[in-house]
């Protein structure tokens, strides 16, 4: 907790972070699990959850996070395609129909740091947001665009972080995932001299 300068004390703002990824994953699949596992080791580590809202991925790291014993209301956020939030699953908290279709992948991937696993063209599509926004981008599983990508630089732009090693990282387990983004998001959240 802070005091803010009208004196009030404010509680430090928990970090979001994305979860992105196959939509279709079948709760069957090591891609379902390794989500799951990442949901429940996200929430264990004090930050909060935001996904697209739907099945597979973010589903699945949706109900990891509540098995987290330190889960609490309000730590699963889904952003929803439509404007019914009634389509979110059912292990999402907060749920909020932007009817923006698949524009909505432009604010999932302005959380605090997006992890994604697997996926296909709407996953690349927050990766490639994320990766323009600055925002630390880590990938895990085997297939999809997540696999592809690992420890490669999107592009040559000049992301101007304060890491010689930037590119998107890659993790084998959801506690490294997790490792990963609590050493390195603040590093990418600061805003360098010239930053628009």
């Amino acid at each position: 907790m802070t005091a803010g300068a009208s004196g009030r004390v404010r509680t430090r703002r928990r970090a979001l972070v994305a979860v992105i990824g196959d939509a279709r994953a079948d709760p069957r699949s090591r891609t379902y699990r390794m989500a799951q596992g990442l949901g429940e080791s996200l929430v264990n580590a004090g930050f909060r959850i935001v996904t697209g809202g739907l099945g597979g991925v973010m589903e699945a790291a949706c109900r990891g996070a509540r098995r987290s014993t330190k889960y609490r209301p309000g730590d699963t956020i889904g952003l929803l395609p439509s404007l019914d939030p009634d389509e979110a699953n059912p292990f999402v908290d907060i749920a909020i129909g932007t009817g923006l279709g698949d524009l909505r992948n432009g604010l999932v991937a302005n959380a605090d740091a997006v992890i994604a696993i697997g996926g296909g063209a709407g996953t690349l599509s927050e990766i490639a947001l994320a990766w323009m926004r600055r925002r630390l981008i880590v990938a895990m599983g085997s297939d999809g665009w997540a696999a592809n990508l690992m420890d490669v630089r999107l592009d040559h732009r000049s992301r101007k972080v304060e890491t010689e090693d930037d590119r998107i990282f890659s993790a084998t387990t959801p506690d490294e995932a997790t490792a990963i983004v609590s050493r390195l998001w603040q590093t990418y959240r600061r805003r360098p001299r010239g930053w628009t």
